[in-house]
């Protein structure tokens, strides 16, 4: 019962993320709704605890992997595209400093 859970919990997760980095994008978000949902279709007459929480910890690593790296473009003209990153992709810029006695 606890691995039914866990399975339901990444499976949120992984839909959750979806609807965030593919904002506006019906397309992507379509596709994307298909494949989380065939994979886990795929697997769920697995029974082996084991099997199970590897492909929960797979889950959870492409859940991150989406949520960290992939930046939504967006095409405005020809051969023009403005990148969309989201809040939590932004990150502080520290100038880089050749010489570090300058500081």
């Amino acid at each position: 019962m606890e691995s039914r859970l866990k399975v339901l919990r990444v499976f949120k997760a992984l839909h959750k993320t979806r609807v965030d980095v593919f904002k506006d994008d019906v397309r992507a978000l379509t596709a994307a709704r298909q494949k989380i949902n065939e994979e886990f279709r795929k697997n769920k007459e697995e029974t082996s605890e084991e099997k199970i929480n590897q492909m929960i910890n797979m889950a959870s690593d492409v859940e991150i992997v989406l949520r960290k790296t992939v930046i939504q473009g967006v095409h405005v003209e020809d051969r023009k595209i403005v990148l969309r990153p989201r809040e939590d992709q932004l990150l502080e810029n520290t100038p880089y400093l050749d010489d570090q006695k300058k500081t």
